[in-house]
């Protein structure tokens, strides 16, 4: 029972709770946007009243493609959303901080194995290699 409580209450277990319930509640924000706001600009511009409620029939079976076309711009807004406040500001914040490493090998010619840049053979195929004076 010990190692269950750490297990519940170690911190990435947490956050990743905490994570699940704001999304949860972000992508309902997001889905009456849409169903709300969006859905009916939508049905405005093709004089529908309510379009999420489009549907056709083949052999009896209904298809509501207006309550699939709600479910795409969600996912949608809500992807953006996620690329540009969150993606995309980590991916430059990681780059400003993290330090170029500095090469300590190259490819020998012959066998394509990585070489230290000041050997002048190949451990691997014995070939002589100039060496990359820095």
């Amino acid at each position: 029972m010990k190692g269950f409580r750490e297990f519940l209450t170690r911190g990435n277990l947490l956050e990743l709770a905490v994570a699940v319930i704001i999304g949860t509640a972000f992508t309902a924000v997001v889905t009456a946007i849409v169903k709300d706001l969006i859905t009916p600009l939508i049905g405005a511009i093709w004089k529908q009243q309510n379009f999420s409620s489009l549907t056709f029939t083949v052999h009896g079976s209904k298809f509501l493609y207006g309550d699939f076309i709600n479910a795409a711009l969600s996912f949608l807004i809500i992807a953006a959303v996620v690329y540009y406040l969150i993606v995309a500001p980590m991916a430059k914040i990681t780059a400003r901080f993290q330090k170029a490493v500095e090469v300590t090998t190259r490819d020998c010619p012959e066998c394509l194995s990585a070489i230290p840049l000041a050997a002048t053979r190949c451990k691997y195929c014995t070939v002589e290699v100039a060496p990359i004076v820095g």
